[in-house]
């Protein structure tokens, strides 16, 4: 405990917390005003840490939409308790780093989503065509306490620590105004968690490792490889077994699979049926991208062009960012096309009378005849969209010159940085 509230550790645990933002919790205290409040009251906070005194306030409640649809319930500890939880993990985490399997990719330094979907697609490579995919039934919510305190106590003698983590872990769940109590789950949203899952699924990962199998392990998602129908459909029955009887966990028999891994996704990805086991976005990833880009645009009915590119990029950007190690590069050239027609349906939809219309493909190089017979079509904004006379009046390189990120083009730069 001394280690955690140490001058050094509480300064870089405050900046992060700092950095991170986040709501404020039950006590309605925001980030903006937590330093004032703080060098009036860490002092008796620190006494009450070092003398095991210390209570956690309840967590905040917050459910949000799932992309695979449902909610999943976020945990928001008041800005001390995150506070407090992130100065545990800077402590802790360098002590259970070198107790994690080289399998495991998840809330990792220096480990990513990517670089699990990149060592599963050697696997498949490798000629390892069956997965086993595992998905636990709310996982965060059915954390066993008793198994979390046990595997925390193999490497952690301070008692006043434990006593901390264990208090964490039982703090009241705050929804509507009345608070529940809690003998299962570490919701997602504390700082501390996500160690606190890779602690009790490592035992998992033993487990797989003792029968040498291959696997990808990212925090509660868990993907194993092997050559046959019949091997994939053993290795289920014993890890549901090994999940439900010695970590009290309960596998989602509807959402688990043992299937060819060109049927199933990981982390946003999947992997095409070719011998190469080519990497390429997801079919859910890409409707997800597809839903937002057309909510970002819907937003912009009645704004120019240059704010709804402005809003786009970002989203675009970051999208590219993860899904950069795609090599189908049909589907991005396919998406920059879907987008750009998107905004010549949104540039149509704003013109709303025949003579702005015409003044628009006037404006932008179609002779006066062409400009007249396509605004007065009468087809609708899509359709004209991907017609010929929308394609001449605004190209490719008109949306380049507004700046709007090309998906093909940003990948190809990072294909080139990396």
């Amino acid at each position: 405990m001394e280690a955690v509230v140490e001058r050094g550790n509480m300064r870089l645990a405050y900046q992060r917390v700092v950095q991170n933002k986040g709501a404020p919790g039950v006590d309605g205290l925001p980030v903006a005003e937590f330093e004032d409040w703080l060098k009036v009251h860490w002092l008796s906070i620190r006494a009450a840490l070092l003398e095991g005194r210390y209570i956690p306030q309840a967590v905040r409640a917050v459910d949000i939409p799932k992309a695979g649809g449902g909610t999943r319930t976020l945990g928001i500890p008041t800005v001390l308790d995150r506070l407090i939880q992130q100065a545990l993990l800077q402590v802790l985490q360098p002590i259970f780093e070198p107790t994690f399997s080289e399998s495991s990719y998840g809330f990792r330094p220096g480990r990513s989503a990517q670089q699990a979907v990149r060592t599963a697609q050697r696997y498949v490579r490798e000629g390892l065509g069956w997965v086993v995919d595992i998905d636990l039934e709310k996982f965060f919510d059915r954390v066993n306490h008793d198994i979390v305190m046990s595997r925390l106590a193999r490497e952690i003698e301070d008692a006043r620590v434990l006593k901390l983590i264990r208090r964490f872990l039982e703090a009241g769940l705050m929804k509507e105004g009345l608070v529940r109590p809690r003998i299962e789950g570490t919701p997602q949203g504390g700082p501390l968690s996500p160690l606190l899952s890779n602690i009790v699924l490592t035992d998992l990962d033993r487990e797989l490792e003792r029968r040498e199998h291959r696997f990808c392990r990212y925090a509660d998602d868990c993907n194993a490889y092997v050559r046959t129908q019949a091997a994939a459909h053993r290795l289920m029955g014993a890890l549901t077994g090994f999940l439900e009887g010695k970590l009290k966990l309960k596998v989602n028999a509807a959402k688990s699979a043992c299937a060819r891994v060109s049927e199933r996704k990981f982390l946003g990805y999947a992997l095409s049926r070719h011998r190469e086991a080519k990497l390429k976005a997801a079919q859910a990833s890409i409707k997800r991208l597809a839903q937002r880009v057309r909510e970002t645009v819907r937003g912009n009915a009645s704004r120019n062009l240059a704010a709804t590119i402005e809003q786009l990029n970002p989203l675009l950007r970051g999208w590219m960012t993860y899904f950069r190690f795609t090599e189908i590069k049909g589907v991005l050239q396919d998406l920059d096309g879907w987008i750009r027609r998107k905004l010549r349906a949104l540039l149509w939809r704003q013109c709303k009378r025949v003579y702005t219309r015409v003044r628009m493909l006037r404006r932008r190089g179609l002779d006066e005849v062409r400009a007249w017979r396509s605004a007065t079509n009468g087809r609708g904004p899509w359709w004209n969209a991907g017609a010929s006379h929308m394609n001449a009046a605004y190209p490719k390189s008109y949306f380049a010159a507004m700046g709007l990120v090309s998906l093909l083009d940003t990948q190809q730069r990072l294909q080139r940085v990396s």
